[in-house]
């Protein structure tokens, strides 16, 4: 029985600081990349299905490119001299470290003109206050955390009932 317990002990702090950051692959499988003619606002589509906040990171996978995050002018106009952000490595993480909105451009020219720009909406964390459909979903995840806590020390023989 002995040999249980940190089994427990590691799935528990498992469920506790998984609700902490989240890291998401920017375009998903797609990537960081020009995006198909057809859908040319791509990334802020997907931007906008996901649900970001401050300390999550962004991960930008991509081949012969580059990521700059600019100013809303800069984004707009898809060019930057002097971008506060800028990596080429082909495998980019971007952690947020405040709420408010982000732009993200690529440096290769003719790319963000077709369609490889993104904004980003990072969210503080109070933000939920107020927000009942988030406020739900909080009590629906703890409700499922209790329950599979409960199933797990049961099956492991930790309780008898």
């Amino acid at each position: 029985m002995s040999s249980k317990i940190p089994l427990l002990l590691i799935f528990f702090a498992s469920l506790c600081f998984s609700g902490l950051s989240v890291d998401f692959d920017v375009g998903n499988t797609r990537g960081w990349e020009i995006p198909p003619a057809n859908n040319s606002n791509f990334y802020n589509e997907w931007a906008s299905k996901n649900r970001f906040r401050v300390g999550d990171a962004i991960h930008f996978k991509y081949e012969k490119d580059s990521v700059m995050m600019v100013s809303e002018i800069e984004y707009k106009d898809c060019i930057s001299s002097h971008p506060s952000f800028f990596s080429n490595n082909g495998n980019t993480q971007f952690k947020f470290d405040r709420s408010g909105l982000f732009y993200f451009i690529s440096g290769v020219s003719g790319h963000c003109e077709r369609g490889q720009k993104m904004i980003i909406k990072v969210m503080s964390d109070d933000s939920n206050k107020g927000d009942s459909s988030g406020a739900a979903t909080t009590i629906l995840v703890n409700v499922a955390a209790s329950t599979l806590i409960t199933m797990a020390v049961v099956h492991l023989g930790l309780i008898s009932f």
